[in-house]
């Protein structure tokens, strides 16, 4: 049971690591990672949820997996390995007989400063996403994702924001692009400068940008783009700075609104995954070329540069993908 700015289950706000080490029965700690010489978070997989600890090296939040986490209740909302749109609408409602507002995170979906809950989802198996939440005490209720001690555990500041809603464009509605392994897919080549990138797709400015800065051992430090997101292209770039410069090296087309493309007769974006994922594994066992798959469960075709990926959109994932040049993985 959640208690709003109190606790979950039997953890409470302000409990320090050994007393949430008991409190879960000793469980073992399955990753951490400590900042500025101070604990910031302990993940215990086996339970299914991640203690974020304050400066103070006090419980600050808690963040619930939706596949292995507890089955956390708010009165009589069951909020963790749920349909999401079944979980707003019972937020939504319950927020209205306890007159409080919500508004939607950074992912689209529900929180409730009055509560300290942001809610969030996450892929189960293939096709489908199921809810997870992020609990936390009084200091970060106002803005959870966006303060200490959570940008320590999970930074998505520069990530897309969705408005809560994951409109897909209809198939007859999506430009067809050719894809050259290795080479480019559609009006882009791999090695293409970021001006070239621009022109290429009729002048379109980027909706956003991200990069890193890099500080040398001496002189000036330096920003280094990574990529570029194209909303009405429907594609994200990504760039490589192996010749000193930042060049072309993967795109990724999206699989909601962007162009369609095909291998060998086989629609790559936008369907059901576990659908394609079946197409392509059939396709490619009879003609003898390695099927492999990823730590992030993407699907690659070995030695093509193609990665097929998962996009949310809404209660289900779709699929999109990416398409690399050969030296991507040297420099990814």
């Amino acid at each position: 049971m959640l208690r709003p700015l109190v606790g979950v289950g039997p953890l409470l706000f302000g409990m320090s690591p050994g007393e949430v080490r008991t409190v879960l029965g000793g469980a073992a700690v399955s990753a951490s990672r400590s900042w500025a010489g101070r604990l910031s978070w302990q993940r215990y997989r086996d339970v299914g949820v991640t203690a974020i600890y304050g400066v103070d090296e006090r419980l600050a939040a808690v963040a619930v997996d939706a596949l292995t986490g507890p089955l956390v209740r708010l009165g009589d909302v069951g909020l963790i390995a749920r349909v999401p749109s079944e979980v707003r609408a019972d937020v939504h409602e319950l927020a209205r007989r306890d007159g409080e507002s919500v508004r939607v995170n950074w992912s689209g979906d529900p929180e409730v400063a009055a509560w300290g809950l942001s809610m969030g989802a996450a892929r189960e198996q293939k096709d489908a996403m199921l809810t997870e939440a992020l609990l936390v005490g009084p200091g970060p209720a106002d803005d959870p994702y966006g303060t200490e001690p959570v940008i320590r555990w999970r930074d998505v500041r520069d990530w897309e924001k969705n408005p809560g809603a994951w409109p897909v464009a209809a198939e007859e509605d999506r430009p067809r692009w050719d894809w050259t392994p290795l080479v480019g897919v559609g009006p882009l080549r791999f090695g293409m400068r970021p001006e070239q990138v621009a022109a290429a797709l009729h002048g379109e400015e980027p909706t956003t940008r991200r990069g890193q800065h890099r500080a040398p051992k001496i002189g000036a430090g330096e920003w280094r783009l990574d990529g570029e997101r194209f909303e009405e292209a429907g594609v994200t770039t990504h760039y490589s700075y192996l010749k000193g410069v930042p060049t072309l090296a993967a795109v990724t087309v999206l699989g909601r609104t962007g162009p369609q493309v095909e291998f060998e007769g086989i629609r790559l974006i936008g369907r059901t995954v576990s659908t394609l994922e079946a197409a392509l594994v059939r396709h490619l066992e009879d003609r003898g070329i390695d099927v492999v798959v990823g730590c992030g469960e993407d699907l690659e075709l070995d030695g093509l540069g193609l990665y097929v990926r998962a996009v949310r959109a809404g209660d289900t994932v779709i699929s999109e993908a990416r398409f690399c040049e050969a030296e991507w993985e040297d420099h990814g």
